[in-house]
Order: C-alpha cells, then structure tokens, then sequence
C-alpha cells in the first residue's frame, strides 16, 4: 500500500551500472542518461500509472541534461525535482516537451 513512487536517480544510476559516481575510477562512467537506466525509468512510470499512482524523480540529471527533461515528460513523469538553479532553464523545456506529447497525441486520435 503505498501513495506513489520517487525515483533517485543517481541511486538508481548507481546500483544499475555497478558504479560508485564518487570513485575517480570510474565516476566518468556514471551517466543518468544510459539506455539502461531510462529504460528502467519508463517502465516504472508505465507499471505505476497502470496502477494508478504517479512517479516523481529526483536527482542531477534534469537540472543538467535538457535531453532527459524531454524523455521524462515523454515517458510520463508526474513530478520532477530541480536545483533551484535550473527551475528557470528547465521550464520552457518541460513545456515544449508537453506540447510536443499534446501534439503526437492529438495527431494519433486523428489517425484512429
């Protein structure tokens, strides 16, 4: 029983890669954007709203990569978390990204 999910996602980055971000070994590895790991993202949003509970996501990834802001909204994230740094960089990114899944929805209904 449970109200939703918050996904970490340098932890989730970190057990799924088998790398330690802080060792000088291999920290240059670590890389939230790895198909592995987005994978692992959508599929949780997916089985979660097939449950009906929403996904939040906290981590660095967001607030640096604007190409992961893109593949969350994409994938269905409910909430993501920013530095607060990033919340005036990231905005018109999350709200291109909704149009265009506004867009391919639209255009999908069309076609059906």
């Amino acid at each position: 029983v449970f109200d939703g999910f918050s996904i970490g996602s340098n932890d989730l980055t970190q057990l799924t890669l088998g790398l330690d971000r802080d060792s000088e070994l291999v920290a240059h590895l670590f890389d939230e954007r790895d198909p592995a790991v987005q994978w692992l993202i959508a599929e949780l949003i997916r089985q979660a709203h097939q449950r009906g509970r929403p996904v939040s996501i906290c981590g660095q990834a967001p607030s640096d990569y604007p190409e992961m802001v893109r593949f969350l909204v994409a994938a269905g994230i409910d909430s993501i978390s920013l530095n607060p740094d990033a919340v005036l960089k990231t905005l018109p990114v999350i709200l291109a990204a909704e149009q265009e899944k506004d867009a391919q929805a639209a255009g999908a209904k069309k076609e059906s």
